[in-house]
C-alpha cells in the first residue's frame, strides 16, 4: 500500500517525466507560429504569433502524408493478419526450432533500418533482372518494405498477452459447447483484442515515422511523408 508522500513522489516524477518528453514538441510547435521574418534561427516564443507558415506549406507534402496514411493503416493490417496467428502458433505449440521461428518474427528489430532497406532495394532490382518486375518505387514494394518492420511489434505485443491469456476461459466455452473455432473467435480474439490494438498502434506509428527503410523505396512523385520532410529540412529551412 503506497503512502500519501509515495503517491506524491510518483505523481510529480511522471509529470516532470511528460513535460521533459512533450517540450521539445511544444517548442517546435511553437516556433512554427513565427510571424516574422524568415530566419534560419528557431524563435521560442514565437515573435508575433501567426500561421502564415502553414500556408505556404507545398502540396506535394499534402500528397506525401495521404501517402504514409494508407501505407501505415494497409501495413498494420497486413501486419496483423501475419502477426496474430504466428503468436497463437508459436505461444501454444511446442515444437522443435520454435525458438528459430520466434527469432525470425523479431529479427527485424535486430538489423539496423538503413540496412533493411538497402537490402529490399538490392532484392527488388534482383526481382527485377531476373522478371523484369520492378517493385521499388511502387506501393506493393512500399507495403512488403513497412510489413516487413511493423510486423514485430505486432507480434511481440500479442505474444506478451497471450502469455498472460487465463487458459480456463477457453475451458469453460468448451464445455458449454463451443467448438475450437467459435471458441477462437469469441472468446480468445476479443480477450487479446487490447494487445492487437495496442501491437497495432505501436505498427502504425513504426510504419508511418519509417524514413530508413522507405528512403530506398521511393520514386519521383511518390515520396512518404517522413521523407518529404527529410528533403525540405535539406534543402529548404523554413518555420
Amino acid at each position: 500500500m503506497q503512502t500519501w508522500v509515495e503517491k506524491v513522489i510518483l505523481f510529480v516524477w511522471c509529470g516532470f517525466s511528460y513535460v521533459f518528453l512533450l517540450s521539445p514538441m511544444v517548442v517546435v510547435m511553437g516556433a512554427s507560429l513565427h510571424g516574422g521574418e524568415f530566419s534560419a534561427a528557431i524563435k521560442f516564443p514565437p515573435v508575433d504569433p501567426s500561421f502564415q507558415w502553414y500556408t505556404k506549406i507545398p502540396m506535394q507534402q499534402f500528397e506525401a502524408l495521404g501517402l504514409s496514411l494508407i501505407v501505415a493503416a494497409v501495413a498494420t493490417f497486413l501486419a496483423a493478419l501475419i502477426a496474430v496467428p504466428a503468436a497463437l502458433g508459436l505461444v501454444r505449440s511446442n515444437f522443435k526450432g520454435k525458438f528459430i521461428v520466434t527469432t525470425i518474427f523479431r529479427a527485424p528489430l535486430q538489423i539496423p533500418a538503413i540496412v533493411s532497406g538497402i537490402a529490399f532495394l538490392q532484392f527488388y532490382y534482383l526481382i527485377y533482372d531476373n522478371s523484369s518486375l520492378m517493385l521499388a518505387g511502387t506501393i506493393p514494394g512500399m507495403l512488403i518494405g513497412h510489413v516487413f518492420i511493423a510486423t514485430p511489434f505486432m507480434f511481440g505485443t500479442i505474444v506478451a498477452v497471450l502469455q498472460r491469456f487465463d487458459h480456463r476461459l477457453e475451458e469453460a466455452a468448451h464445455s458449454l459447447g463451443a467448438g475450437k473455432w467459435r471458441t477462437l473467435y469469441r472468446v480468445t480474439i476479443p480477450t487479446i483484442m487490447p494487445g492487437i490494438y495496442s501491437g497495432g498502434l505501436y505498427a502504425f506509428m513504426v510504419s508511418f515515422a519509417d524514413v530508413p527503410m522507405s528512403i530506398f523505396l521511393t520514386a519521383p512523385g511518390f515520396v512518404t511523408y517522413p521523407v518529404e520532410l527529410f528533403y525540405a529540412l535539406e534543402n529548404d529551412f523554413d518555420p
